[in-house]
């Protein structure tokens, strides 16, 4: 080989290297404020996403806040104060739907909070306004519904399928329908920074349980995405083992159904499109020995390759 060569084949070699660097970068942070579900009121769905580098923190579902501020602090996730973070960190929110379990810390720190964006769909807000913040069961610290506004809080209205800016942030986001219990309605978002995405899924039962075809018009909608390595990462629960008998779910997934739901997934953005692929696993209930059996039955169904992460409560990591 001559030198000519040799040099020629190094460049290519660099060049191949740094493509694949640049492939790899990251383009989200998440800091998790609650992780389980549940009975644990201190550490409930709640995970904080902005684009890399930023403080831009969009919350995606809010049922503990404060206390995942708290101990995010202790693992110097954040180095300022726990109001200072929900003041002037986090921009928004993001809610799937209004069980308590996924929006009791937006209303318990809402005296305490700053103004900012409260998203949701149609029947989720309705929820909110007329069930919660409803000068009754709390003060109304919205800009709509019953009772006497404060205005802290902008309720916007996310209309299914059209992509809305997350004010005080470059992020926007697509909000798509999840069956949890039929005909019950959950949201998952599709977060867009630049040309990246992250995904994340609001409580949804498979799609044989809760006869509707949600997640594989959902998946068909990403496929895309995943296709062309846009796509950082999906967020979904698994909320009990594969033992869990159908009409028990409550609108929940299993490993088992999980799988086969990725595997739909997987058809539609083509062979091998899942390997090393990360899915961020949400929604673990208790008891202990149910979540062990969880991750376990997971691994030994993992036949597409997938990165599984478990989130840490207040443990930041990137996408």
């Amino acid at each position: 080989m001559t030198i000519f060569n040799r040099l020629l084949l190094c460049f290519f070699l660099i060049s191949i290297n740094t493509f694949a660097q640049k492939e790899q970068k990251p383009a989200f942070q998440v800091v998790p404020l609650g992780v389980k579900g549940g009975i644990d009121e201190k550490n409930l769905s709640a995970y904080l996403l902005a684009p890399v580098n930023t403080k831009d923190y969009i919350c995606l579902d809010a049922g503990t806040i404060n206390a995942g501020i708290e101990v995010a602090i202790k693992n110097k996730a954040f180095k300022i104060s726990t109001s200072e973070v929900l003041r002037k960190y986090i921009k928004g929110y993001l809610i799937s739907h209004a069980h308590l379990d996924h929006v009791s810390g937006l209303i318990i720190n809402s005296p305490a909070d700053s103004s900012k964006t409260v998203y949701a769909t149609n029947k989720c807000m309705e929820m909110m306004e007329n069930h919660y913040f409803n000068d009754q069961t709390w003060a109304n610290f919205g800009d709509a519904g019953v009772g006497f506004p404060l205005k802290k809080y902008h309720f916007q209205t996310l209309t299914i399928g059209e992509e809305t800016p997350l004010t005080n942030t470059t992020m926007t986001v697509k909000a798509f329908p999840l069956s949890h219990v039929n005909p019950f309605e959950s949201t998952a978002f599709l977060v867009k920074n630049g040309d990246a995405y992250a995904l994340y899924l609001g409580d949804t039962g498979p799609d044989a349980v809760e006869k509707s075809t949600d997640l594989h018009d959902l998946w068909t909608a990403i496929a895309p995405l995943v296709k062309d390595k846009q796509l950082k990462g999906v967020f979904i629960e698994i909320s009990f083992p594969n033992e869990q008998p159908d009409k028990f779910l409550f609108g929940h997934l299993t490993p088992n159904y999980l799988m086969k739901e990725l595997h739909t997934l997987e058809e539609l953005a083509g062979k091998d499109s899942l390997k090393g692929f990360k899915i961020i696993i949400t929604h673990l209930k208790p008891p202990t020995k149910n979540i062990v059996k969880i991750k376990e039955q997971l691994k030994n169904q993992n036949d597409l390759g997938l990165k599984i992460i478990y989130p840490e409560q207040g443990k930041r990591f990137e996408l």
